[in-house]
């Protein structure tokens, strides 16, 4: 990992909630927050965690230097679609491994990411 772009993982000790359309897309007490350079922290939650019911996998992918490539996700709630609002490494890079198996949701994608004490 570079010196000049330091990232981060640590477990978040609250409880976290994805809300869209009226429904719980994502509620957990297993966050990871990852702290990338001067980013805002991004919560990654389980994929258990989270409602696949609601999601369809897209064909849009990223590549982060630092992390690997995206795989994303819409999700579908009652005809309101989120396109491309979840983002996930399935094979990241090594130094970010921790988050294999995690999903992260864009803020202004989804009505509310809210956090409260587990």
């Amino acid at each position: 990992m570079a010196d000049d772009h330091p990232i981060t993982i640590s477990p978040n000790p609250n409880r976290v909630r994805v809300n869209f359309a009226g429904r719980t897309v994502a509620n957990t007490t297993h966050a990871l927050s990852l702290k990338e350079a001067t980013y805002p922290p991004v919560q990654y939650i389980p994929r258990e965690d989270v409602d696949m019911s609601l999601l369809t996998r897209t064909q849009h992918t990223t590549h982060c230097p630092y992390k690997g490539d995206a795989s994303y996700y819409s999700i579908n709630v009652d005809g309101r679609v989120a396109e491309n609002a979840i983002w996930t490494y399935e094979q990241p890079f090594p130094g970010v491994t921790q988050i294999s198996g995690y999903m992260a949701f864009y803020p202004n994608r989804v009505d509310a990411i809210e956090q409260s004490p587990a």
